[in-house]
């Protein structure tokens, strides 16, 4: 399969800022040299890179989150290695090829008005690779850690989950956004309507939807089917009522948590984060990082995929590399049941 780009353990090695006395986890990350890697390793999760921003850009929104998973890659090869990271817990597979999609985006850009059909175009190319390489790490066994992108790339995982597993996968989305537009052309606003119309989504819940960047339209769609998309609003947090964060969680894990589900956290829903839709209001990174780990620990839990983060900002190179980096560590240290 050439849809993934594998990297030499002296790539990886070189990442790493050395001090005597210490051991960092990218010293002694597992590389996957070849597809027979993820065959014969014993990790139980495998970690990939989606390094592209076309879905982001067809979608209106701010470049930049093709740059997240190297950022977070560097960033999370200079943790500590020690009794509670767990590097042995994680194989490093590499990133999906988005280089021919990459150079075919450049004519476009130019472009005087944005040429929407011909980003959709690229963005279903990516859909292609993702879904394909998401299916050969499930059926191996395996969970996928997906970083970087747009949120495009929940319609590739689901579909993969989908195709690996049999079934149609519930999926759990902490997200400001619903991502349930209109079907049009392919891009980060729709990946899930469009999972849900080719019966590759299951049961959705959306968690801390933000009631402000919904649109009315949406709500109708999601009434209309109800018994299998249910949603908590940020904003009803806000009110003094019954609402907490740690019903949110039960909530979620209630309506999609008792079969296989896909895990994803859009980093647009934590307040004051480098994003494709920066927002001042949202989540904490300590609330994003117990969402992950409350629903890694589920033993239904078929994938997590972390994305629209966007470094591209100096100010913010650091502060979404380093969330990313806790997120796959909380991942990686508890024990699914």
């Amino acid at each position: 399969m050439s849809s993934v780009i594998f990297y030499t353990e002296e790539q990886v090695r070189s990442l790493v800022t050395k001090r005597e006395g210490e051991v960092k986890f990218g010293e002694v990350l597992s590389v996957a040299q070849d597809w027979q890697s993820l065959q014969t390793s014993k990790h139980p999760y495998v970690l990939l890179g989606i390094p592209e921003d076309i879905g982001v850009r067809a979608n209106y929104g701010i470049p930049g989150t093709s740059q997240a998973w190297t950022q977070a890659l560097r960033m999370l090869c200079n943790i500590q290695e020690n009794e509670f990271t767990q590097p042995e817990r994680i194989l490093l597979l590499g990133e999906i090829d988005c280089r021919d999609e990459v150079s075919a985006l450049a004519p476009v850009a130019k472009d005087d008005a944005l040429n929407t059909q011909r980003l959709g175009s690229l963005v279903s190319n990516i859909d292609v690779k993702v879904s394909e390489v998401v299916t050969s790490i499930i059926k191996a066994g395996k969970i996928p850690i997906l970083i970087g992108g747009g949120h495009n790339n929940s319609y590739g995982n689901l579909k993969g989950a989908c195709l690996a597993l049999g079934a149609p996968v519930n999926c759990i989305n902490f997200d400001a956004h619903t991502d349930f537009r209109a079907l049009e052309h392919r891009h980060s606003g729709n990946g899930f309507s469009y999972a849900f119309n080719e019966g590759y989504l299951g049961k959705y819940f959306i968690f801390g939807l933000h009631q402000n960047y919904t649109s009315q339209s949406v709500f109708d769609a999601m009434k209309k089917h109800k018994d299998r998309i249910q949603f908590a609003r940020f904003d009803s947090l806000l009110q003094e009522n019954n609402s907490s964060f740690e019903g949110f969680l039960q909530e979620a894990a209630n309506f999609c948590g008792t079969s296989p589900f896909g895990l994803e956290l859009d980093m647009d829903a934590i307040a004051e984060m480098g994003s494709s839709a920066q927002s001042p209001c949202g989540f904490s990174v300590m609330e994003a990082r117990s969402f992950v780990r409350y629903f890694a620990a589920k033993g239904h839990c078929s994938y997590i995929h972390i994305c629209e983060g966007n470094p591209s900002k100096e100010s913010f190179a650091n502060q979404v590399a380093k969330t990313i980096a806790y997120l796959i560590s909380d991942v990686i240290s508890v024990e699914p049941s």
